[in-house]
């Protein structure tokens, strides 16, 4: 059984609360703590039959994130951040049996994390077929995209309760709880053990590789902060510009929609 592993790192279980604490020094300490949640996942997976195993970097440009010296024997890590528009799950392919998420968080305007955004902080929402989109929909979508269910995802518990509904054999693991301006943290301890024992859950359910279905038609929405974003990507083919901040994008198929998106984000 071969799995996929992607990562952020806004939604592990830690005081990720402020901006600031992602900067380049602070980070070691979250950073760490992803590894750490990887890890345990990496650990549940095996426990549960996989053979091989991909982590991709999520967080931001892909880079210094994981430690690939503290993963299990027999898991290749993916850094970097190509601009391929596959995103987060770069790297998936129809050999993979399954994919599963650490660190996720809640999209662009929800309340669930003090950092929910979609992507970057310059966008103010995404919706995709009027839905609020997280970065989670997104990627697990792309999965889609080759046949690969996603099975578990660990993130703050908004996250959890917003995307249950994705996927039909989704395993869900909240691990912190946003409150305004602060979180509530669950113990990395008991998490690591959450992670392990419902990646295992996950990944032993009969109908596991069971697939959700896309949409057969896409309607993308994207609001900026600053108009002049809009202005800016609204050059892109295919885009009608609705009014100062928002964007409309139109496809048949998810592929061309996250190709748009990768160059209007």
């Amino acid at each position: 059984m071969k799995v996929f592993i992607t990562a952020d790192i806004e939604g592990i279980c830690i005081d990720t609360t402020f901006w600031e604490d992602l900067i380049p020094r602070p980070i070691e300490k979250y950073a760490k703590q992803m590894t750490a949640e990887v890890v345990a996942a990496c650990e549940g997976a095996f426990a549960a039959g996989a053979t091989e195993i991909v982590v991709k970097d999520g967080h931001n440009n892909g880079h210094h994130n994981i430690d690939i010296y503290q993963l299990p024997s027999r898991v290749k890590l993916m850094n970097g951040a190509s601009g391929n528009p596959y995103g987060q799950v770069q790297g998936i392919d129809s050999s993979f049996d399954a994919a599963l998420f650490i660190g996720q968080h809640a999209a662009a305007t929800r309340a669930s994390n003090p950092l929910s955004h979609t992507s970057v902080r310059r966008i103010y929402y995404v919706k995709i077929n009027g839905r609020i989109a997280s970065e989670f929909m997104l990627a697990s979508y792309t999965a889609l995209l080759e046949g690969v269910p996603t099975v578990f995802v660990a993130g703050d518990k908004g996250l959890c309760e917003d995307d249950a509904d994705l996927h039909p054999n989704l395993i869900t693991c909240p691990v912190k709880e946003g409150v305004g301006a602060s979180t509530l943290c669950y113990n990395p301890k008991d998490v690591l053990v959450a992670i392990r024992e419902g990646v295992t859950q996950a990944l032993k359910q009969e109908n596991f590789r069971e697939l959700a279905r896309l949409p057969e038609k896409f309607e993308m929405e994207i609001c900026y902060k600053d108009p002049a974003q809009a202005y800016k990507y609204s050059f892109f083919p295919g885009v009608i510009k609705k009014d100062n901040n928002t964007l409309f994008f139109e496809a048949d198929n998810y592929y061309d929609l996250i190709t748009a998106y990768a160059f209007m984000k």
